[in-house]
């Protein structure tokens, strides 16, 4: 072999990972000029109070490392929202890490706790990071199919899923891609369930501002036999309309934290420190969070009542910015066929539910994005009541 002949790369630790469905589509969205539904992001800018805090950081000096667990200021504001929110009192400085988005979160806490062989149940459909993951750990994946078409929570199929190898339950609410919420009465059978168990709970909550029609968010930690074998996750980025700015953060008992942490500092060390000062001084004014549920109402009805005018069947969201839809009635087409017709003739991009499995499942459901503003939502009723 020449000495400059390039290297055969390792054996790949994710040999089932190609590229996202989401590049795929928002890449054709572009292409083809379509309102892109997709991707779940908004196309409007944040708050410019929240530029203006973290510009003062910045002018401020504040550019150099901060503590590895986050800035105590943001810690404890974090703590004093989850106390006022959900009733539970974290300790700012032992129970809270402030992280690089909520992706890095989920990772860590995976990797913190899961074992090679530790099984790990997943309710599908589910985002897309959280089977790499667990794999990346060395852990089995263990899915668990939510009930379609409303994706309620199966629990007589998640007891039947525990074995003496669980080493954790993930759940995500609201759920994306389906905009589901758990309900007071799904805690408490979770909560049964586990019970005398030492299996671990990780919680993704990072649209837990977004829960419609006057329910509420039923965060873990407002059930204390949950809370205290669980790892909560959230994300500014979401809350604040900041995706970009990739930080988020996570709750947990302290001796669960200080597993999470011992990875956290080698995989990321810390973030972004005039962030973390402008989230902290924004925050001091719940009203943005506080004020999101009807913010997101106002579009999930304004896209609701234009999808009415189509064939699409509507299914319910609970929660998230996301609006799941049944085109039964329109094509019998894959949903990935579907969702690239979609983009390519209508105009519109839409995600594939099937691409939130992890085996191939069809149901006919594909998923819009309604954070955005109203002008992009006109258009996109506008193309799609054409079908």
């Amino acid at each position: 072999m020449s000495a400059d002949a390039p290297l055969s790369p390792p054996p790949s630790r994710l040999p089932n990972v190609g590229t996202t469905i989401f590049t795929v589509m928002s890449a054709l969205a572009a292409e083809k000029n379509a309102v892109n539904l997709g991707q779940g992001f908004p196309d409007f800018d944040c708050d410019p109070k929240i530029v203006d805090a973290v510009t003062r950081a910045m002018r401020g000096g504040l550019n150099q490392y901060p503590p590895m667990a986050g800035v105590p200021s943001l810690r404890q504001a974090i703590a004093a929202k989850i106390g006022r929110l959900y009733g539970r009192a974290y300790d700012a400085d032992s129970e809270i890490t402030v992280t690089a988005g909520a992706t890095q979160a989920l990772l860590t806490a995976i990797l913190c706790a899961v074992h090679p062989g530790d099984e790990v149940i997943v309710l599908e459909p589910c985002y897309d990071s959280y089977l790499p993951a667990i794999e990346l750990a060395g852990g089995k994946p263990v899915p668990v199919m939510l009930d379609a078409p409303h994706f309620r929570i199966p629990f007589d199929r998640l007891a039947a899923a525990i074995t003496p190898r669980t080493r954790m339950i993930l759940i995500n609410t609201p759920h994306n891609p389906t905009g589901t919420i758990w309900r007071e009465d799904d805690m408490r059978q979770l909560a049964a369930l586990l019970a005398g168990t030492d299996i671990l709970l990780l919680s993704d909550e990072v649209y837990e501002h977004m829960v419609y029609d006057g329910q509420a968010h039923q965060s873990v930690a407002r059930h204390p036999e949950l809370a205290r074998r669980s790892f909560v996750v959230s994300s500014f980025g979401k809350t604040y309309h900041v995706t970009g700015w990739k930080v988020g953060y996570v709750a947990a008992p302290a001796a669960l934290m200080a597993e999470f942490r011992k990875v956290h500092q080698f995989n990321v060390f810390t973030v972004n420190t005039p962030v973390q000062h402008g989230l902290a001084d924004y925050m001091a004014d719940p009203a943005p969070y506080l004020e999101l549920p009807a913010f997101y109402q106002a579009k999930r009805d304004y896209f609701r009542a234009g999808l009415a005018d189509t064939r699409f069947k509507l299914l319910p969201s609970d929660g998230t910015y996301f609006q799941c839809v049944d085109y039964s009635a329109i094509s019998d087409m894959s949903e990935a066929d579907f969702a690239m017709w979609l983009t390519r003739e209508i105009g519109v991009a839409a995600i594939p539910v099937s691409a939130f499995y992890s085996q191939p499942r069809e149901s006919g459901v594909v998923r819009f994005c309604f954070a955005k503003r109203e002008e992009t939502l006109a258009l996109a009723l506008e193309r799609l009541r054409k079908l």
